[in-house]
């Protein structure tokens, strides 16, 4: 007999160890433990290397899978494992936004970025098809889109590796604490009194119990994400601005500055927009919220080259946060280019 995650017990035969059986086996599983070694690493980049990680490692060992629990818990210990041996080693064992790095700013950024800061990545909803629902399993604390948005990612990042992986196998993916125990290595008990400790810190910040899940955009909203697009195309600030709520916030990682509420947003985009050449922006979606991949001209021939990723958070018929991830590289994983054509008329 074999346990599968979530507790229930099923006879399990054992394949023959091909490479076609491996491969049948592993690739379904391939985008949920990318999005696992995300929440764990904070990175859409360090996922993707840890999941092929993951996949050599499980080919390596596949002969000595014995079918004392299903592949696919086996699987999640090997990419677990591989996320908590990679964070021992990483010089910060969390990524973060700038609203967790200090209080908001009142000027402009002087200076350089800061690079040397682990800044959590977005992730493109595109690769969320087919592992996210809004149906959680009934031992889990949180549903799929609670989980994957941005601010939950970002809070999660704030516990130490062990808490951060115990939370999402028992409180996300709704594994057993013994299964857990199990997986991580360790007792029963300190899984639990891990999982204590990292509900505890998640509380602070989600005093309800659980994130805020926005409904998928309705008529109205849309409406609003196309003024928001016609604001920043037009570099229309009164326009842009009166989307916002009053204490709405902004933030543009890998600058350290953020800015809280709709005075401080407007005199950083005034000075902001007047270096500003033309943009363009195309509609995508992050982490389960909209968002916007934007396209500014540079050069001497002012081409339109990858800039930002825009990720918002809707709340009724205002925006409360605008998170602009300034790092072109990204829009590669959004199946965007990093240069748009010139459209005639």
């Amino acid at each position: 007999m074999a346990m599968t995650a979530g507790g229930t017990s099923q006879p399990m035969q054992l394949p023959e160890r091909t490479s076609a059986t491996f491969e049948r086996l592993a690739e379904p599983l391939r985008r949920e433990l990318r999005l696992h070694c995300y929440r764990m690493l904070g990175s859409l980049h360090e996922a993707e290397d840890l999941v092929q990680e993951t996949y050599l490692r499980a080919w390596r060992g596949f002969d000595s899978f014995e079918g004392s629990g299903t592949f696919r818990a086996w699987l999640y210990r090997i990419a677990t494992n591989a996320c908590l041996n990679a964070l021992e080693g990483r010089k910060a064992a969390r990524r973060v936004l700038p609203d967790q790095q200090g209080p908001p700013a009142s000027a402009m950024p002087e200076g350089s970025p800061a690079t040397d800061i682990a800044w959590l990545e977005p992730y493109p909803d595109s690769q969320l098809e087919g592992i996210v629902d809004d149906q959680p399993n009934p031992e889990a604390r949180y549903a799929s889109r609670e989980a994957v948005q941005l601010a939950f990612v970002a809070t999660i990042q704030q516990l130490p590796p062990r808490q951060r992986a115990a939370l999402l196998l028992c409180d996300v993916l709704g594994w057993a604490a013994d299964e857990a125990a199990t997986l991580l290595g360790g007792s029963t008990a300190s899984i639990n009194s891990a999982l204590q400790r990292a509900r505890e810190t998640l509380a602070k910040r989600y005093p309800d119990g659980r994130p805020h899940v926005p409904s998928r955009p309705e008529p109205a909203q849309q409406e609003l994400l196309g003024r928001y697009l016609r604001a920043w195309e037009g570099h229309d600030l009164d326009g842009f601005v009166a989307l916002l709520k009053e204490d709405a916030t902004f933030s543009m990682p890998p600058w350290l500055q953020w800015y809280s509420g709709r005075d401080a947003i407007r005199a950083f985009f005034d000075v902001a927009w007047g270096h500003c050449r033309g943009m363009r922006l195309v509609p995508t979606a992050a982490n389960g919220q909209p968002a916007f991949a934007v396209y500014a001209r540079t050069g001497a021939d002012l081409r339109l080259a990858a800039n930002a990723i825009h990720v918002l958070t809707l709340e009724n018929d205002r925006i409360a946060t605008v998170t602009m991830f300034l790092e072109p590289r990204m829009f590669e994983a959004f199946g965007l280019p990093l240069e748009l054509p010139e459209v005639d008329g």
